[in-house]
Parts: C-alpha cells; structure tokens; sequence
C-alpha cells in the first residue's frame, strides 16, 4: 500500500468546494462514501483527499479517501458512475404532517398506575 504524502500534492491548492468531483460532499454520510467514490479516477479522489485534510479532516473520511486513492495508485480502475444527485441529503423535505385526521388515539393511564409494570402498585 502507498501512503497518501501530503507534500506529493500542493496543501497550499486544495479545490474549492464547488470544484469538488462530488455535489455536497460534506454532507454524504460515511457509509455512503466508499460506493460514491468508486467511480472517481486518481486525481478526483486525490482532490476530495485534499479538501478533506484542508477542511474537515475528518479521521474515518481521509482513511476511506486514502484506501482508495492508494488501490487506484495500485492499479484498481474506477467503477460505476459518479452520481449528480445525493438522495441522502433531504433538503427542506421533512415527513408527512400530522394532522388531527392522522394522529392516533389520546393515550390515558389508568390512574392507579399501569397493571402490567410489576414495579408499580396494584
């Protein structure tokens, strides 16, 4: 495995985040990241890479960064497309209202404590 050298690459040029290879890269939750980035080639990881250490530097992101960027380096190719659209983000869509109609029956307690709670009085 080749490590990832800071120095091999300019710190000081790191994209900006509207040049990153990924729309809302700061907002794809980790478990997504490996199956996102698998369709970059070397010098888009390498970018995200770099934008990450200037940015978040986030430990478990510049690890998943860096493992792919060295099996590219090794000769793995890129798989899959690199999707435009982040399905994991939600922006302003919240779930269904709830309305009178659609909320559940009111829930009262029987006033001398619930006779299934052991702990409770009888």
């Amino acid at each position: 495995m080749v490590p990832f050298n800071p120095e091999e690459n300019n710190m000081n040029s790191a994209p900006n985040h509207d040049e990153l290879p990924l729309p809302d890269y700061d907002h794809l939750p980790l478990g997504t990241l490996p199956s996102r980035i698998s369709g970059l080639d070397e010098q888009g990881v390498a970018a995200l890479l770099e934008y990450e250490t200037q940015h978040g530097n986030r430990l478990p992101v510049v690890q998943v960064l860096q493992q792919r960027l060295n099996a590219l380096r090794e000769g793995a190719t890129p798989s899959g497309t690199v999707q435009q659209d982040t399905p994991e983000v939600s922006v302003g869509q919240a779930g269904p209202k709830v309305t009178p109609e659609t909320s559940g029956p009111p829930i009262n307690p029987p006033s001398q404590g619930d006779p299934t709670n052991p702990s409770q009085p009888r």
